[in-house]
């Protein structure tokens, strides 16, 4: 009998070595209220995937600096996450902005132009604010001038407006850019050491998130 719990003694041992080791919790080195900062729990639109939205505004040039570091870390993000574009309009002049952003959004436009209206804006100097302007613009980048002023003036255009006005207030915007995870973690231009490290951060809120969804 001794020698037959010696052998499976060292049969279980051998189990033991070889079993693979349990996945290690992923190192998050993000700070809260250093890197980050907690709020109010928000609703996320990707239940199944872990939400994060860019809170931006076309005018802001810190935004547009983002704009390579953010749409490279996109082309690699981990399949767990969705990204979700919000204009965030913090007062009235940045409402004409939101709007071009649920413009394109309607006519299927913003994978094609959203980098576009960046560039038109900080490189070209379009006055995006203005109406005639922004019909101009949509003219010679292809886009009927009918459909984007059928579109620009919508009711579903409106209300998205003035959605994105109170999710502004909603979830404590203070500044642009602003990055919100699984809307709980938020970071921003203010918080990050640099615009470039807020990918970092990012990184480091999705890391967080995953870890409380296992919890719950």
């Amino acid at each position: 009998m001794a020698d037959l719990a010696n052998r499976c003694g060292l049969a279980l041992l051998a189990l033991a070595c070889f079993a693979p080791p349990a996945q290690a919790q992923e190192i998050v080195r993000a700070r809260q209220n250093v890197e980050y900062r907690l709020i109010a729990q928000q609703p996320v639109e990707t239940r199944e995937r872990i939400e994060v939205i860019d809170f931006f505004w076309y005018g802001c040039p810190h935004c547009n600096d983002l704009q390579p570091a953010l749409e490279a870390w996109i082309q690699r993000k981990p399949a767990d996450v969705a990204l979700r574009r919000v204009p965030a309009i913090l007062r009235d002049s940045w409402a004409p902005h939101a709007r071009i952003y649920y413009t394109l959004e309607r006519l299927n436009e913003v994978e094609r132009l959203h980098q576009r209206v960046y560039h038109s804006y900080h490189v070209e100097l379009w006055h995006m604010s203005k109406p005639d302007v922004v019909v101009e613009w949509a003219a010679r980048n292809g886009i009927d001038r009918r459909r984007w002023l059928d579109a620009y003036y919508s009711p579903e255009v409106d209300a998205k407006v003035e959605r994105a006005k109170r999710l502004a207030e909603a979830y404590t915007l203070e500044a642009t850019p602003t990055l919100v995870v699984d809307g709980r973690y938020l970071t921003s231009g203010a918080l990050a050491p640099s615009l470039n490290g807020m990918i970092p951060v990012l990184e480091d809120l999705i890391r967080l998130a995953r870890q409380q969804r296992v919890r719950r």
